[in-house]
């Protein structure tokens, strides 16, 4: 019954959301990919930001429900119809009456199956299009056919861009510039150490500061801090969002100022203070392949006095390819940090090194016991896992749960 009102739902809003888009004209900024989606979303917010009205996808509203609503500017009614009714009522007065409505939307599109993407793009009409790495074996990989099949699915986002639309890509990905020399619109590029329209040099990470780099643009070459944050994974998201603001015709430095200020989303590599004078590294929004690999990257990376200790839960959704990605990441993990504890049977399968538990109230206390000052601690999982809960138990207690971890909000605190 869920699924039929859901699906119910779901196509009053996006019809909606067509006449919405057809009656404004907002300037429609779209952003996909395997890994950063949201923090490339948020990035992108950020150097646009003196736009008057403009409108971003709110926490991770990627799907055929989440984007009529970031296009309609309501709230999810989770299990609540009431809250559904207003929304297609909003969508009426949008319609129907004269009113304000955003200049610009940026939103976050996502593909948890076949067609999820390529059947927007019938009706979704985008200035400019961003695309994040694709991963070799990306998360949801298991409801396709096979890792060319998603990547073929978050390519179709380009059929959505206008004539004169412009496509930002990673040039770190081959196979997007391989794809991308068959797109007649205007395509930029973004990356680190390479040939890149935008280029990122000289990372380096400080675990109690941030990541710091320099972004080379024509002929400037201009320092950046990312404060609280790690890895290469927040630096991506940085350099895609300037392209963006080059093509919007945003200053570069007025987008370095607005950058100096930007609090990239919870739950991505964000560097938090711990027990006992420890520094968590908390990832714990999701977890793929790919994205493990950057994470342990930076870990391995990052110069400490203390232990390193990697608390990795299972990736979901990886189909055949689990048992082979959890045992890759294992190895990893084992030359990445001191000590690797696991959580869940697929995490289980890492290495026989690990120390693997069953319960997150297990591993919570196993950890409290043995923390101690400089010790850093990367929590990294699939959002199933809820290790957002194990860095809740790690927080020293001058830090807000809420103000600083993921899935805070209420309906997620009274899921199992």
């Amino acid at each position: 019954m869920k699924s039929i009102f859901k699906k119910i739902i779901s196509s009053i809003l996006i019809f909606e959301s067509k006449l919405v888009l057809k009656k404004y004209k907002p300037t429609v900024i779209s952003v996909t990919g395997s890994v950063g989606k949201t923090s490339t979303k948020d990035a992108i917010f950020t150097v646009l930001s003196d736009i008057r009205h403009i409108r971003k996808s709110e926490k991770s509203f990627n799907s055929e429900i989440g984007l009529p609503l970031t296009i309609l500017g309501c709230q999810n009614g989770w299990n609540n119809p009431f809250i559904w009714l207003k929304n297609i009522f909003i969508g009426l007065e949008l319609i129907f009456l004269k009113t304000k409505y955003s200049e610009c939307l940026v939103l976050e599109i996502g593909a948890d199956h076949p067609g999820d993407i390529s059947g927007l793009t019938s009706w979704l009409k985008s200035d400019i299009v961003v695309i994040t790495k694709v991963s070799d074996i990306p998360v949801h990989v298991e409801f396709f056919n096979s890792p060319d099949d998603v990547f073929i699915e978050k390519f179709s986002l380009v059929k959505s861009l206008k004539k004169d639309g412009v496509l930002i890509i990673s040039a770190d990905d081959k196979r997007l510039m391989d794809a991308s020399k068959e797109v007649k619109n205007r395509v930029m590029t973004f990356g680190i150490d390479n040939l890149a329209n935008i280029n990122a040099s000289n990372i380096e990470f400080d675990i109690n500061k941030g990541v710091s780099f320099k972004l080379n643009y024509e002929n400037n070459s201009i320092p950046i801090l990312l404060k609280n944050i790690i890895g290469n994974q927040q630096v991506y998201p940085i350099i895609s969002a300037i392209a963006v603001g080059i093509v919007k015709n945003v200053s570069i430095s007025r987008m370095i100022e607005l950058i100096s200020n930007h609090i990239p989303p919870r739950g991505r590599m964000n560097l938090i203070k711990g027990i006992n004078g420890s520094i968590i590294i908390d990832d714990s929004y999701n977890s793929s392949p790919d994205a493990l690999h950057e994470a342990l990257m930076a870990l391995s990376k990052a110069r400490v006095s203390g232990k390193k200790i990697a608390v990795l839960g299972d990736m979901m959704e990886l189909g055949k390819y689990s048992s082979e990605e959890h045992k890759k990441a294992g190895n990893l993990a084992l030359s990445s940090c001191d000590l690797l504890l696991t959580l869940g049977p697929r995490a289980k399968l890492m290495s026989d090194k690990a120390f693997n538990f069953d319960s997150i109230s297990d591993i919570s206390a196993y950890l409290k016991d043995m923390i101690s000052i400089a010790d850093v601690i990367l929590v990294k999982g699939s959002q199933s896992m809820r290790m957002e809960r194990i860095v809740k138990n790690l927080l020293s207690e001058e830090c807000n749960a809420k103000d600083l971890l993921v899935r805070q909000e209420s309906e997620w605190l009274a899921k199992k």
